[in-house]
């Protein structure tokens, strides 16, 4: 079987019909600008993250080690996407078809794993919730195994195409979007990100109907405004998290499965824009999992620096993201006897 690995990267270009631009155009040049900025807010928003967690004492715990995962995820997203932009357009002539592999492989790791630490962050917010307990009993030594297998799977797929899944040795099997390609992986990775939001969907639907189940039950041991705002900041929250995901990732995946199952379909019209878009997400899961809890955001206060805020730690756990029915139970119950006293 002949193959092409010692071909360069225009070679397989063009033979999937997709033009290097050997001069910068409008379009090349909002795209890499469009991304840089993105890649940059990415950046300093996770590593905002990763400090707030590491300083306050009060996020050592399971969920929130995942969440520093998480971000330490985005953040990498946003280094490999900033590379990205900076082996684009005109530049991508100039790589060997190694550095091509390394640049969508750098991608490929790092959005995988955001959306795997997602689905994590999912089951462990299952097992918490219906435990009726307020952090998971999870030890640290799980934390890290599970850390550490996350970033395992991330890398392996993320390295099977240089690997051999590839058109190197069989041309017609490239893809457009992403020439070195082989279609069937582009169809593999995008059925996997899928079931993935299929199981996302599942579980935090699962959670939704349990809470809301159970708040009824409780209802009579708590106020009635603190059972209304018990759903309905949960209900925000998980139609948060599906909602950016679906519209961060749901473009991209199908784009990449028309890619793969369509030969002659027109994908390359917008896959630079939905890339961007999918991006997004690694800047809005620090906003979603992270703003909402309120000393996280009392963190991120102080470590930008607001003179006219103080800091000051609490005795309770705070946001609606993190609590427990049990924990709102106690609120409630407090409450009450405040107001009869």
């Amino acid at each position: 079987m002949l193959c092409y690995d010692h071909e360069n990267v225009s070679f397989f270009y063009n033979h999937s019909k997709k033009n290097i631009s050997e001069q910068w155009h409008t379009k090349d040049v909002v795209v890499v600008s469009l991304g840089l900025l993105v890649s940059a807010f990415v950046i300093f928003t996770n590593i905002l993250v990763m400090l707030a967690i590491f300083m306050n004492r009060r996020f050592h715990y399971p969920i929130y080690y995942l969440l520093g995962n998480l971000a330490a995820a985005d953040l990498f997203a946003g280094i490999s996407y900033m590379y990205l932009m900076f082996h684009t357009g005109p530049w991508t002539i100039k790589l060997s078809v190694q550095q091509w592999f390394v640049r969508q492989g750098l991608v490929d790791t790092s959005l995988t794993a955001s959306v795997i630490n997602l689905m994590a962050i999912a089951l462990e917010r299952h097992q918490t919730i219906f435990t009726m307990q307020l952090h998971s009993k999870m030890t640290n030594h799980r934390v890290v195994l599970l850390i550490v297998g996350i970033w395992l799977i991330a890398i392996v797929l993320g390295l099977v195409p240089s690997m051999g899944w590839n058109c190197l040795c069989d041309v017609q099997l490239c893809s457009n979007m992403a020439p070195l390609y082989s279609r069937s992986y582009l169809v593999f990775w995008a059925v996997l990100n899928l079931l993935t939001f299929t199981v996302m969907v599942a579980v935090y639907t699962r959670i939704f109907v349990y809470v809301r189940h159970k708040s009824r039950r409780m209802s009579q041991h708590t106020s009635q405004v603190k059972h209304k705002e018990t759903v309905v900041n949960l209900m925000k929250t998980v139609v948060m998290i599906l909602g950016c995901f679906v519209v961060c990732w749901t473009p991209g995946l199908v784009l990449l499965l028309l890619d793969g199952l369509c030969k002659s379909c027109k994908v390359l019209t917008y896959e630079k824009f939905f890339l961007v878009l999918a991006e997004c997400n690694s800047f809005m899961n620090p906003i979603i999992y992270s703003y909402r809890d309120n000393d996280m955001r009392d963190t991120f206060k102080r470590l930008l620096c607001f003179p006219c805020v103080g800091w000051q730690q609490k005795d309770g756990q705070s946001g609606v993201r993190f609590n427990t029915l049990e924990q709102e139970a106690r609120d409630g119950d407090g409450v009450q006897e405040d107001g009869s006293s």
